[in-house]
């Protein structure tokens, strides 16, 4: 007799793993709870959760947009003004603090530091400075456009019952008094590298586990029982701030996120884990799931992803798979802009 003589087939790593094939295998993904007509879903996170959004509503599931474009943009245009991307306008959101940050924003009264920043004559919002390309004419209007954002969101937090939300990074720059998180480095979209004014910070999983919680706790207050979908991007970092080669720093910061993550789920019966991160990063898919460099998903690895997500969240009607699956849009992320500061 042993404890592992009556263990299902997904337990051991050569019926799991090496005899499975990474495009239709099963039982990777047993969903917590399951998506319901009723729902109204939010998403938010880093570049890889913007692949999820038109397959949901292809698949008759009522995906929030609480800041909708103006309708004489065309798409390219709206897209590289923060439209359509997620279910507000508020850009990638890299880290679990500024997550949370957000949320203190938006529902109990916080003001960040340095909440605009300048490239040349222009104005725009440090908290989401990829959003709007040119800027705006003054920080007094980057803050009143900013309050009106903030609007939306707190509608967003307290409309929606699903929240999705993909871990990016744990690098992170700071205020240099540790009150303000931002989405970007200091003069890489806007604003001017100071070393006296900001500095670098690394999460570790207990900050991660703590800033989660603190969200999931803080959104409670106005919407008592929505729930959290979270899983760990497969992007690989772009560059590394830490005196490391950045195959170690990534390796780190997705074990970091990883393990949150799962402090976060295991205790909360209102928190699922989507293991998007495991079915694409690790050695199961062989890297047949990115592209020549290495960090960007492939359409056929979005699919993958796609298809174990709604094994789990059945479609409600038949989706249109050619343009939902197999052509997605390239997702927008500012962070892949490091790349040009490299040799």
């Amino acid at each position: 007799m042993t404890p592992y003589a009556d263990l299902p087939e997904r337990c051991f790593w050569k019926s799991g793993v090496a005899r499975a094939d990474p495009l239709t295998v099963s039982g990777l993904y047993d969903a917590k709870f399951r998506l319901t007509e009723t729902d109204r879903i939010a998403t938010a996170g880093s570049c890889f959760t913007q692949y999820l959004a038109a397959p949901l509503r292809s698949r008759g599931y009522r995906v929030l947009d609480v800041e909708p474009p103006p309708p004489w943009l065309n798409e390219d245009t709206l897209r590289a003004h923060g439209f359509g991307i997620y279910s507000a306008r508020y850009g990638n959101i890299y880290t679990a603090r500024q997550l949370l940050q957000l949320a203190r924003e938006a529902l109990d009264g916080f003001t960040p530091a340095d909440p605009v920043w300048q490239r040349k004559k222009r104005f725009f919002d440090a908290q989401r400075p990829g959003v709007d390309p040119t800027g705006m004419d003054s920080a007094e209007e980057v803050m009143f456009v900013r309050a009106a954002h903030l609007d939306r969101v707190r509608e967003l937090f307290r409309r929606m019952t699903v929240f999705v939300f993909t871990l990016g990074l744990t690098e992170a720059w700071m205020y240099a008094d540790a009150t303000t998180v931002f989405p970007t480095a200091p003069g890489t979209v806007a604003g001017q590298w100071n070393p006296a004014r900001y500095r670098f910070h690394n999460f570790r999983t207990a900050e991660v586990a703590h800033d989660l919680r603190a969200f999931r706790a803080l959104v409670q207050q106005v919407n008592p029982h929505f729930r959290m979908i979270l899983s760990v991007s497969p992007v690989g970092l772009a560059a590394t701030a830490l005196d490391a080669h950045v195959l170690s720093a990534t390796t780190r910061s997705k074990a970091v996120l990883r393990a949150a993550a799962d402090e976060v789920e295991s205790g909360d019966e209102g928190v699922d884990y989507f293991p998007s991160y495991e079915l694409i990063a690790t050695p199961f898919s062989g890297a047949m799931f990115y592209k020549p460099g290495l960090r960007e998903v492939t359409p056929e690895g979005v699919a993958a992803a796609m298809r174990m997500f709604f094994d789990q969240h059945p479609a409600l009607v038949r989706p249109d798979e050619q343009e939902v699956a197999e052509n997605p849009r390239d997702p927008v992320c500012e962070e892949q802009l490091l790349e040009a500061f490299g040799p």
